[in-house]
């Protein structure tokens, strides 16, 4: 209160000197700005006594100091890695450029040499300030970092201005969409213009989805990166249903129908690729929810070495996937990057001497020389019947979306044994607990034992950015042995934590598989024949020199590639086997 005090008066005399103002209204504008707690600049501007380049010319004059207009200028990228958006806000300044050691930011209290100092040592560059105002630079930084959130606010003003797509009539509860608004094609309606502009935010923050959620009275629009759920820039409820609709209608659904759920797929070019999304429309008691996937098959890692498995793994996986029969199941939860480990297994053995047929359902990335084959449940096409007319086709290697059924794991179990490499997914929590499920659901243990080559328990972990990841601070050993550390891995670990910047925002930036590799040798089938369970099996694995998804986690952290929260948050501890093993 008494800073803000201060550099009112220095800037009252400011522009008293310039003759910008009269006293009594400078006067009035100190009062106004001290009893309010309110900056001297934003009553100045709000009240209209005086415009904002008249200010910025006075004060770039009075302080010999360049005067800016941040509307009008594009920050460099790597001045604007040099201060995260939350310091650029606390302080009120814009990162402008940066040359060697030297950083121009856009200010709009010159006076304040203790912020400028304190700037220099967060930012450790010299400061060059160029004068603007207040307001300014608080509208200039959320564009600078956040260019699709401005775009998208400058769309949803200018749908508020036209208002032409929505018409919510005296009485009704519904809003009544417009539809030849909806449906133009050449894309000058503010809701195609939203919609648009939803997707291309999605793409450019490099999400995996994206959800569009209705409220009671309002809707959010969130997008999922790096597996965590952030939110965007939120249209007003009455928009819902004109956006959703639009959706449906890039989809092929029906508009009409808003009581039953819906799935359809659209595709789009961005940055001279083809991107693939999958729908999902849902009725929910406030309206109706989309949820749109984003398959960009030109981010998909072709090549099993760039997946970034432990050196064991990836040797298991590879022997397993030469080898000239059997079944290789890989498990996670959904999202988890299964589809991915499939289809970098395919590439791994692809070869114009063999026959590679897939069944999906959907056919999430296409890839060339792969015979792959849509599920469609209505047509009668499923994924037993596809895959009993797959085997007529004399196939070398089948890839399997998904095993939901008895009749589909039994189909592929004899598959395997008869001399097809077989890939599939499962859903389970760890590698153990798949080859158990198989029984579970009716496959014989026998077979199972004798099918199985390979199990996979796949999960994605958030890496840390390598801007401003911090070293940890001394976590007691005795809480490092707790979660799973060794005592003689303790003196060389390299632990870090996550910091937040203007790369990645909250501290992680992209993501890597952790799996853990159960290779099915003989003891292994002798205990799935006896009805040994999950954690006996598992147990002799890990005696065996199995790595578990936590002991791959922890490997990475202790490389500073993650931090144990996130290992905490994506592993379970490993269990011991409370069933004596039978051999």
């Amino acid at each position: 209160m008494a800073s803000n005090s201060i550099f009112a008066k220095k800037t009252r005399s400011l522009i008293l000197k310039k003759g910008l103002l009269t006293e009594p209204k400078a006067d009035e504008a100190l009062e106004i700005a001290i009893r309010d707690n309110k900056s001297y600049q934003e009553v100045l501007f709000e009240k209209g006594m005086l415009d904002e380049l008249s200010f910025i010319a006075g004060v770039a004059s009075e302080m010999g100091l360049p005067p800016i207009d941040v509307t009008k200028v594009e920050p460099e990228e790597r001045a604007i890695q040099s201060l995260s958006q939350e310091w650029s806000t606390y302080y009120g300044v814009l990162p402008i450029a940066r040359i060697g050691n030297i950083l121009t930011l856009a200010v709009a209290n010159p006076f304040d040499i203790l912020k400028l100092d304190e700037l220099r040592l967060l930012t450790g560059c010299d400061i060059r300030p160029v004068v603007s105002t207040e307001r300014a630079i608080r509208k200039a930084v959320t564009r600078a970092y956040n260019p699709g959130a401005q775009e998208m606010k400058d769309v949803l003003e200018s749908a508020e201005k036209t208002n032409a797509e929505i018409e919510l009539k005296e009485g009704e509860e519904e809003e009544q969409v417009d539809l030849s608004q909806i449906t133009n094609a050449s894309g000058d309606s503010p809701i195609v213009k939203l919609v648009n502009m939803i997707i291309s935010q999605g793409l450019k923050e490099g999400a995996s989805d994206i959800h569009i959620e209705p409220y009671e009275k309002a809707v959010k629009v969130r997008y999922r990166r790096d597996g965590v759920l952030g939110e965007g820039v939120a249209p007003p409820k009455r928009m819902h249903n004109a956006i959703v609709s639009r959706i449906k209608i890039m989809c092929g659904m029906d508009i009409a129908e808003r009581r039953r759920p819906q799935d359809g797929k659209f595709q789009i070019r961005y940055e001279n690729r083809q991107i693939d999304f999958r729908v999902s429309i849902l009725p929910t008691i406030h309206g109706e929810k989309c949820v749109m996937r984003i398959l960009d098959s030109g981010s998909l890692a072709h090549d099993l070495g760039k997946l970034g498995f432990e050196t064991q793994t990836l040797d298991a996986i590879r022997k397993a996937v030469n080898s000239p029969y059997g079944m290789i199941l890989v498990t996670g939860p959904t999202g988890s990057g299964k589809s991915t480990t499939l289809y970098s297994c395919v590439s791994e053995v692809l070869s114009p001497e063999d026959n590679f047929v897939t069944v999906e359902d959907p056919v999430e990335y296409q890839m060339e020389g792969v015979v792959q084959v849509q599920v469609n449940e209505k047509q009668g096409l499923t994924f037993p019947g596809a895959l009993r007319s797959i085997l007529r086709q004399d196939p070398d290697v089948v890839m399997i979306g998904e095993i939901r059924d008895h009749e589909t794991a039994d189909i592929a179990v004899k598959a395997a044994i008869t001399g097809h490499l077989v890939l599939s997914t499962l859903h389970t929590n760890d590698a153990a607990s798949t080859v158990t499920r198989l029984v579970d659901m009716g496959v014989d243990p026998f077979m199972v034992g004798s099918s199985v080559v390979l199990v996979c328990a796949q999960r994605l972990l958030r890496k840390l950015c390598d801007s401003c990841k911090a070293p940890e601070a001394d976590i007691p050993k005795e809480r490092l042995l707790d979660v799973g550390f060794l005592p003689e891995e303790l003196p060389n670990l390299k632990l870090f934590r996550a910091v937040g910047c203007a790369r990645c925002k909250n501290g992680f930036k992209g993501r890597f598989a952790v799996i853990e590799a159960l290779e099915i040798d003989d003891n292994i089938r002798k205990l799935v024949i006896k009805g040994n369970g999950a954690l006996a099996i598992k147990e002799y694995a890990v005696k065996h020199g199995m790595l578990t998804l936590r002991r791959c986690a922890l490997l990475n952290a202790g490389r500073g590639k993650t931090a144990v929260e996130e290992v905490l948050r994506m592993t379970m501890e490993d269990g011991k086997s409370e069933a004596p093993l039978e051999t």
